[in-house]
């Protein structure tokens, strides 16, 4: 047999989904022990029960939040490499680094939520991103993203402060 034909795809990126999101959109994994080969590494989504329902995906290390519709859900981690790119483009990022990134996001793996201070700052921000909705009819979720990642956050106190400096410093890291 080749050495294609049988194997199963590499997992490249993790999603730590809340019970809410895994029950629209699948099954867990029963061991997510390892993490993430992207740049950004692990992230964590929740749904918000908003008319149209929105996917809400923080990133671990950088606290990053992207918000992306959550219809149609069975495609929701296929989508979200896209809506990943849109809201680095809209903080700043290269465009080899936000390239380099989604090419790695090939592939995605379910799982649930491990991170206990990730998933308060997830509920942090979907107060945030409903108290920043002007109309809650069709909002402008780049923009609503752009907002939290601003927002001070006690994980990061001790390097960056905030979402989107810590995602700042990553990309000049990563440059180096």
């Amino acid at each position: 047999m080749d050495a294609l034909r049988g194997r199963i795809p590499v997992v490249v990126f993790f999603v730590h989904a809340t019970k809410r999101l895994l029950t629209r959109v699948g099954s867990p994994v029963q061991d997510a022990g390892r993490g993430s080969s992207t740049a950004l590494g692990d992230w964590y989504a929740t749904v918000l029960f908003w008319a149209p329902q929105v996917a809400l995906f923080v990133n671990e290390p950088t606290l990053l939040p992207v918000l992306m519709p959550l219809a149609p859900a069975a495609t929701l981690t296929e989508r979200f490499p896209d809506a990943l790119a849109d809201v680095l483009a809209a903080q700043g990022a290269s465009r080899s680094f936000i390239d380099d990134e989604v090419a790695r996001m090939g592939g995605c793996q379910l799982a649930t939520t491990k991170n206990r201070s990730v998933v308060g700052i997830m509920n942090e921000f979907s107060r945030l991103a409903e108290a920043y909705r002007v109309s809650p009819a069709e909002p402008d979720l780049i923009a609503l993203a752009l907002r939290p990642a601003r927002t001070p956050c006690g994980p990061l106190y001790d390097r960056h402060v905030s979402p989107d400096r810590e995602l700042a410093a990553l990309i000049t890291q990563r440059a180096r």
